[in-house]
């Protein structure tokens, strides 16, 4: 299978943006959606819409169906032990906050500390700040070097016999490294200490055996991974779960409601208050689908071609200075943000987008990044299988010709 043969099956990727051919390199924000999983979404609320777990009517089966075949489909994509480990939420971000929120209530005290990285996205920074001001815990910071690697070395050295849970990126949204998570988790566990991994951008980027890896929560959403929004997973270990409080209240998270007290539901069903996104997590199913699609050697190979020729004419101009250097071809995706001297990232987006290029700039919601290398933002371009050789050859072209406007 070539690119042409994928492309076919995402609609909007022959939209024309100001007369001309979209160029959609900001798949790190959001990637775009088959017609596979539109057709999914479409299906569901014109022919199945229905609350789940509730009715015994047929539109009320199979809208459960759906949603319950989906965690069976994530389980066995993430290679996790039962289904009683997938908890569906509405993104990484709920997903974090869960765990921030229910194993701090079970587990972090007084004086207790949560170890965080300096390459963090927000979401993996802020519900951790929040449990320390409950808790009155200590919040410690795992540092990147100039490249935007971690030193595992410093890891060994911030746990200590007060170290609660260990909460890292799989991949950074900013910097595009592929973080060694298996030695994380084996350095954490050998503390007894937990991890989370959140897998935003990981789980489309090399995807996840969480029995493999050994992971005790990973996190991610469905949006960034060709599924709809609004629906992401957390995946714990059930021996976590069983021992954390419940999030949220409400419907279908009970076993038993009276005045008296109230008893929770089995995991997972005690973290899924309320009504759910029936419509939208089905849209797991035929996205995991088009991720394995897209695993095939040949489309990988043209996306290696592409990443390297980017990476090359984006670290040969003088003018340019690109954050997170990888060391050999694994260790980063085909993820790019750089600052061009002189000129104001905005600036270039703009301009970008007039051409029909679609990049994102700012602060990539991860303020302390910026703060390690020294900017107020920067300009990021981020692929997919879908993008082509002619897409990025395309972009250098107009990322000369927007620089040569603004100096």
């Amino acid at each position: 299978m070539n690119v042409r043969n994928i492309r076919e099956k995402f609609p909007i990727l022959s939209t024309k943006v100001y007369g001309k051919d979209l160029v959609y390199f900001d798949n790190a924000a959001t990637s775009q959606r088959p017609a596979s999983v539109i057709d999914k979404w479409n299906r569901l609320t014109s022919e199945f819409n229905a609350n789940i777990h509730r009715g015994v009517h047929r539109l009320a089966e199979v809208a459960t169906d759906e949603y319950e075949t989906t965690r069976d489909a994530v389980r066995d994509f993430l290679n996790a032990e039962s289904r009683e480990e997938i908890v569906f939420t509405s993104g990484t971000t709920a997903s974090i906050n869960l765990v921030a929120f229910s194993f701090g209530e079970a587990f972090v005290k007084e004086g207790d500390e949560i170890i965080v990285s300096e390459a963090e996205h927000h979401s993996n920074i802020v519900p951790w700040q929040m449990l320390c001001m409950r808790k009155n815990a200590v919040l410690k910071v795992l540092r990147i070097d100039d490249n935007g690697h971690f030193n595992l070395d410093e890891l060994k050295s911030l746990i200590t016999e007060h170290t609660r849970i260990v909460s890292v990126t799989q991949i950074s949204n900013v910097l595009g490294i592929v973080n060694r998570v298996e030695d994380i988790v084996r350095i954490c566990h050998d503390h007894n200490v937990p991890v989370l991994i959140d897998g935003a951008q990981g789980v489309v980027h090399g995807g996840m055996d969480v029995r493999k890896v050994d992971c005790d929560f990973y996190a991610f959403s469905g949006h960034k991974m060709y599924a709809a929004t609004g629906v992401g997973v957390l995946y714990g270990k059930k021996q976590w779960l069983d021992a954390m409080p419940p999030y949220m209240g409400g419907g279908e998270m009970i076993a038993r409601v009276r005045f008296s007290g109230t008893t929770y539901a089995d995991t997972p069903e005690k973290f899924e208050a309320g009504t759910q996104n029936f419509a939208s997590v089905p849209t797991l199913k035929p996205a995991i689908e088009m991720m394995r699609m897209m695993q095939d050697e040949e489309l990988q190979s043209e996306l290696e071609n592409v990443k390297e020729y980017l990476y090359g004419k984006l670290t040969e101009n003088e003018n340019i200075t690109l954050y997170g250097v990888p060391r050999g071809t694994l260790s980063k995706i085909p993820l790019f943000s750089f600052s061009v001297k002189d000129v104001h990232h905005e600036d270039l987006a703009l301009i970008l987008d007039k051409m029909g290029i679609a990049s994102r700039s700012g602060q990539m919601c991860a303020e302390p990044v910026m703060d390690r290398f020294g900017v107020t933002g920067m300009l990021r371009i981020s692929l997919a299988p879908y993008n082509t050789m002619e897409e990025a050859e395309y972009f250098i072209k107009s990322l000369d010709k927007a620089i040569s406007m603004l100096r």
